[in-house]
């Protein structure tokens, strides 16, 4: 192997890792992104349900509505 193609190759070889370098930043940044919304949406979440189970353990909470002024 020459010597230019040996250098032609180490550059190429050199792009290569800088290129995925940087895909590997950005997926780390989105997977980061993703983290954070995963677990805000999940706190949401869990204070939506426990807000509906307070709901319904309220005294009179299982009493029938009465119909709609319409009907």
């Amino acid at each position: 192997m020459s010597e230019p193609d040996l250098g032609a190759r180490i550059d190429a070889l050199e792009m290569r890792l800088t290129e995925q370098d940087a895909v590997i930043d950005d997926l780390n940044a989105t997977i980061t992104a993703q983290w954070r919304q995963i677990d805000a949406l999940t706190r949401r979440m869990t204070k939506l349900v426990e807000e509906i189970e307070e709901a319904g353990s309220r005294p009179g909470s299982n009493a029938p509505e009465p119909p709609p002024p319409h009907y």
